[in-house]
C-alpha cells in the first residue's frame, strides 16, 4: 500500500514499541502491545505506521514484524514508513550520523528483514550527516527504488538548503520532511510573523523551510504533536494551564476530544500538516481518532486563539 502525504491525516509512530531500549529480547507482552496499538490505530482511521532503525534498538520494528507475520492480511492494508541515519551510542563510543550510500542499503535491508515486509513505502533520512555526499546518497536512493525496496523516499529535521541540495541530485521527487511541531514547539510557525521584529534573533528556526515544502510538494509531517501532553493533561506553566482551558472547551463545543484539538490546530494550517502521534495506548490513539478521519473543524479565528494563547504574548 502506497499513501500519498496529501492524502494521509495522520500517522501513528511507533518509537514506543518493543520494550526498553536496551539489548535484551522483546517478550511476548510487547508484542500484545504492537497488536492492540495497529488494532486501534486501523479502528481509528490511521493506516501508516512511522518506524525507525534505531527505535528500541530495532525492537520496534522487530515485534511490529511479528505482528505482521501473524496477520498476513495487513500488509495490504498499511503503510510502512522508517527512517535511518542515527547511529546509537554504545559503550565508549558517541553516538553519530551515517548517510553513507552502503550504510543507507544496509540499514534498509536490516529493517525489511526486521519487520518481515519485502518493501518500505517510504524511507526518510533521519537526521542530517554533514559528512554526507549528496551524490552517493542519491545513488543508494535510485538503487533502492529501481529495485522495488523503496517506493519513495523522504527527509527528517532538514532545512531547506539541505532539502534542495539532495534533490538536485535526485530524479525522484522527495516527499516528505518530518520535523518537530506542536502548539509547544511553534518556530516553525513563528518565524513567519517575527521578520523585522526583534525576537526574530532569538528563533532558531531556519527560514524558508515550510514555504520551500509548500513550493516544492514535500508534506509535512509533526514529530511530537502532542507535545507530551502539555494541553492535554500534563500543565506546567501559565501558558499550558490556559491552553488547555481553551482546548478542552473547544473539544467540547465540537463533540471531540482535547487531542483531536491540538492536532487539528496543525492540520488546519496550509501545509495540511501530518501528525505523528507517538503512543502506544489504544485509548490515547483512539482519542486521536477524528483528527484521522475528519477534517478540522476550526475557524479562523480558534485557531488564532489557540497560537496566541500558547504563546502567551499577543503577535508582534
Amino acid at each position: 500500500m502506497t499513501t500519498s502525504p496529501r492524502t494521509e491525516r495522520l500517522v501513528l509512530g511507533c518509537m514506543g514499541l518493543g520494550g526498553p531500549w536496551d539489548a535484551d529480547v522483546y517478550a511476548a507482552a510487547d508484542v500484545e502491545t504492537a497488536e492492540k496499538a495497529v488494532e486501534a490505530a486501523l479502528d481509528s482511521g490511521i493506516t501508516t505506521f512511522d518506524h525507525a532503525d534505531i527505535y528500541g534498538q530495532g525492537k520496534a520494528e522487530a515485534v511490529f514484524g511479528e505482528v505482521l507475520s501473524r496477520n498476513p492480511s495487513l500488509r495490504a492494508r498499511i503503510g510502512i514508513q522508517s527512517k535511518c541515519g542515527i547511529v546509537l551510542s554504545r559503550d565508549d563510543r558517541p553516538g553519530l550520523y551515517d548517510l553513507r550510500g552502503p550504510s543507507i542499503r544496509r540499514r534498509v535491508e536490516e529493517s525489511l528483514t526486521r519487520l518481515r515486509t519485502d518493501v518500505l513505502d517510504t524511507l526518510l533520512l533521519h537526521r542530517p550527516d554533514p559528512l554526507a555526499d549528496p551524490e552517493d546518497v542519491a545513488e543508494a536512493l535510485h538503487a533502492l527504488h529501481a529495485e522495488g525496496l523503496v517506493r519513495r523516499f523522504g527527509v527528517s529535521n532538514m532545512n531547506a538548503p539541505q532539502i534542495a541540495r539532495l534533490q538536485a541530485h535526485l530524479s525522484l521527487p522527495l516527499a516528505v520532511n518530518q520535523l518537530e511541531m506542536s502548539l509547544a514547539r511553534r518556530d516553525w510557525l513563528e518565524d513567519g510573523v517575527l521578520v523585522n521584529t526583534p525576537a526574530s534573533a532569538a528563533n532558531g528556526f531556519p527560514a524558508g523551510t515550510v514555504e520551500h515544502c509548500l513550493a516544492h510538494g514535500v508534506g509535512l509531517q509533526a514529530w511530537a504533536p502532542l507535545a507530551q501532553g502539555r494541553f492535554t493533561g500534563r500543565q506546567e506553566t501559565k501558558e499550558e494551564h490556559a491552553t488547555a482551558d481553551l482546548v478542552a472547551r473547544l473539544a467540547e463545543a465540537k463533540g471531540t476530544t482535547p487531542e483531536t484539538i491540538v492536532l487539528w490546530w496543525l492540520r488546519r494550517h496550509p501545509a495540511r500538516i501530518v501528525p505523528v502521534i507517538g503512543t502506544t495506548s489504544p485509548a490515547r490513539i483512539k482519542a486521536c481518532g477524528d483528527a484521522a478521519t475528519a477534517e478540522p473543524r476550526l475557524t479562523h479565528e480558534e485557531w488564532y486563539e489557540l497560537w496566541i494563547t500558547a504563546r502567551g504574548t499577543p503577535l508582534p
